[in-house]
């Protein structure tokens, strides 16, 4: 089983290149979606959270108030660091759940998309690593067109991330993004010849079928031993 890990940073245009891999078929993974899941009212991950910030980040439904919540955390490193302590494990455990149910169905190559890929170390579990990159001029403006902010509010948000060229020091795949979306397509479709190369031979054993091949094997030469005992 291939584990691609596929992150970017914000207004970056990831979400556009995981698209792209969904509509040839690959499944992917979106840890944004899983984050979401995990701070659901009554949920472990909610509680944790509304136990640190108080009751003032939820709505009236009970459920968090996302949007207030980023606002305090965007403006607060320690803030920050400590919503990520806080998730990580749930985030973590809804991934591996997701790829479990993935690798049960018998795929052979998943698409993990994970903005905090480094950050989390999660990028140690994924080959190859793909980071969708723009240079910071157009990073800014796409982030102020998108979110209807300030150029300063839009920086404080792109500072709060690891840096895009940081990520791209640490990429196997480079996308950059920052021209048409006809040239991102370009560029996936070369991508696309790698990542559907066959897997390895450490890849195929780690697969659904792989698996099942090995215990066979295990099985068939368990019983021709016995078949061989005088």
């Amino acid at each position: 089983m291939r584990l691609v890990g596929l992150t970017g940073g914000i207004a970056s245009g990831k979400s556009t290149v995981s698209n792209l891999f969904i509509s040839e078929g690959f499944p992917v993974v979106d840890a944004d979606v899983v984050a979401r899941d995990v701070v659901k009212k009554g949920t472990g991950g909610w509680k944790k959270v509304v136990k640190e910030f108080g009751n003032d980040i939820l709505l009236e439904n009970g459920e968090i108030d996302r949007a207030r919540l980023g606002h305090i955390v965007f403006s607060d490193p320690a803030k920050r660091q400590l919503l990520n302590r806080l998730l990580a494990p749930y985030i973590c455990s809804g991934i591996f759940w997701e790829v479990f149910k993935l690798w049960i169905k018998g795929s052979k190559v998943i698409i993990l998309d994970i903005p905090l890929l480094f950050e989390s170390k999660m990028d140690q579990q994924t080959s190859p690593v793909i980071v969708v990159w723009v240079d910071p001029e157009t990073q800014i403006k796409r982030l102020m067109a998108r979110d209807g902010i300030p150029e300063e509010q839009a920086k404080n948000k792109i500072n709060a991330q690891m840096a895009l060229d940081q990520k791209k020091t640490k990429a196997n795949i480079v996308i950059d993004n920052s021209g048409t979306v006809e040239e991102t397509r370009l560029q996936f479709q070369k991508v696309l010849s790698q990542i559907s190369r066959p897997l390895t031979w450490k890849e195929y054993a780690l697969s659904r079928d792989g698996i099942f091949l090995l215990l066979t094997s295990a099985v068939v030469g368990v019983l021709a031993v016995r078949k061989n005992l005088p």
